[in-house]
């Protein structure tokens, strides 16, 4: 179902995010997949079920990820992606057991490039994907909360890349750390192996948003159902352009992003959205992709 009003007060979200709550319990309880998966009023939760072996980024667990980002991706009634995960640890990033030379080449080849695919998709796919971080995030899973669009996380997490410590450096994780944080940060934490705080996290542009755990919820909520107030085109649109002019110098950036906002104003809602602002009304989105009548 597509958000079809404003959360025009702090109780209903609060009411809100009680039945998300209960919502990630029933899941817990009624499922042993990987993943798990659940959608309302434009908000997708995909959830990582593994505690007990620290919700570790095995094969299986990315495949069963990725498919849990392509379900029904371009239907209308989504418009946001939360990623949050189980247990004390977000993720402690691969495997190690898949990792080891009686699994072969062949086969830490499919678990790294199906990372790469996983971690590129997030931030292709053409709506906000949100990191919700209560608890540790390292080597790969720290690379997640990276590639992630917005991330909200707990005073009480913490940001590490390891893999020196044990032989195998991070060099993937690197691609998405090195492009969140300024670079000798990055490089302290990958050459280092030591943790940072959220608040360090925070500093550094790791993450968007440091709140209380018992915040937590409510607070990604909050900006969830904002993303839902707006066009869902018109986020796709900005999303795709912002990730392509980050890798482009600055002449060609503008150019990218001058000719995306010509394409915006095409856009039956970005037309909509201008007269809206003139006539001091609200917008009625249409969602749709469809060009205005210029």
């Amino acid at each position: 179902m597509i958000l079809g009003g404003f959360y025009k007060t702090s109780n209903l979200l609060k009411s809100s995010a009680v039945t998300w709550g209960f919502l990630a319990r029933k899941m817990s309880a009624d499922s042993s997949s990987l993943t798990l998966r659940e959608q309302q009023d434009g908000v997708r939760r995909i959830i990582l079920n593994n505690p007990k072996k620290r919700n570790a980024l095995s094969l299986a667990m990315l495949e069963s990820l990725r498919e849990n980002l392509l379900t029904d991706l371009h239907t209308d009634d989504l418009r946001v992606i939360i990623i949050s995960a189980r247990g004390p640890v977000f993720s402690a990033g691969h495997d190690l057991k898949e990792l080891t030379s009686a699994q072969g080449r062949d086969y830490h080849n499919r678990v790294f490039q199906t990372c790469s695919e996983v971690m590129t998709l997030i931030q292709d796919v053409p709506v906000p994907v949100i990191a919700m971080v209560n608890g540790i995030a390292t080597a790969a899973g720290c690379q997640l909360v990276a590639s992630c669009d917005i991330a909200v996380v707990s005073d009480k997490s913490t940001f590490a890349t390891p893999g020196v410590n044990v032989g195998l450096f991070c060099s993937t994780p690197g691609v998405a750390i090195g492009r969140a944080v300024p670079r000798k940060v990055a490089m302290e934490m990958l050459f280092t192996g030591r943790p940072i705080s959220a608040q360090d996290a925070l500093l550094h542009g790791l993450v968007s948003k440091v709140v209380r755990e018992e915040q937590l919820e409510e607070e990604t909520l909050a900006i969830a159902r904002r993303v839902c107030e707006c066009s869902r085109p018109v986020v796709a649109l900005g999303k795709a352009v912002f990730h392509r002019q980050m890798a482009q110098g600055r002449d060609a950036a503008y150019a990218s992003a001058a000719a995306a906002m010509v394409e915006n104003l095409t856009l039956r809602d970005g037309q909509e959205g201008i007269r809206a602002f003139l006539e001091k009304r609200r917008p009625v989105w249409s969602n749709s992709s469809e060009k205005s009548n210029m």
